[in-house]
């Protein structure tokens, strides 16, 4: 009966988190070198609404432990960030090839907040890409609220200017169509201005 009030009013459910859709972001990959030449950097990171307290400050030491006991970590360990816009970035790196270790950091960061209540403060995860000169960047943006993904390519710009390669973030949304589920609402890809991990 809720369901048909819903569609009489016109209102949409929010679609429930699919986090095994990160698994997807491997093949991707492939996909995005062949049709852009563009390779993962290693670095990703989890967004969510800052949380403060004893109860969050536990969550966050349980998944950094659980992430810097990888014996087979190479590089920085996990660390917690801060955005411009008081957001809260838990950053993982890792050599380029190993984006199959990423996205499982990525899902452990992603499952721990969520099975300790926090999975409201949830917003996104990413992953970057760029191409062999470092000249074009991408992030493949996972939006843990609507279960889907969308391209951002922000273009290096110089005096505080923030421009994105609208052409790069449509080739890269034809490309991996049948790898991903891609937002098709464009307003819905935000621009992740100076996110770590990017």
């Amino acid at each position: 009966m809720g369901r048909l009030i819903d569609i009489l009013l016109g209102r949409t459910r929010p679609v429930a988190p699919d986090l095994d859709q990160l698994f997807a972001l491997p093949s991707a990959a492939v996909t995005l070198q062949a049709a852009a030449l563009l390779t993962p950097t290693g670095h990703g990171a989890v967004c969510f609404a800052t949380v403060e307290g004893a109860a969050f400050e536990q969550v966050h030491r349980e998944v950094r432990a659980l992430l810097d006991a990888d014996a087979d970590r190479r590089g920085a360990p996990v660390e917690l960030a801060r955005d411009d816009y008081g957001y809260s970035w838990l950053v993982s790196r890792r050599s380029p090839e190993e984006l199959p270790q990423l996205v499982n950091d990525l899902h452990a960061v992603n499952s721990s907040l969520e099975a300790n209540g926090f999975g409201p403060q949830l917003l996104c995860s990413l992953v970057g890409f760029q191409d062999g000169d470092g000249d074009r960047r991408l992030a493949l943006v996972y939006l843990y609220k609507r279960g889907t993904f969308y391209p951002f390519a922000p273009l290096p710009g110089g005096s505080g200017q923030r421009r994105r390669d609208h052409a790069l973030e449509l080739q890269a949304k034809a490309a991996l169509a049948d790898d991903l589920r891609v937002e098709q609402d464009l307003g819905r890809w935000f621009p992740l201005w100076g996110a770590p991990g990017l």
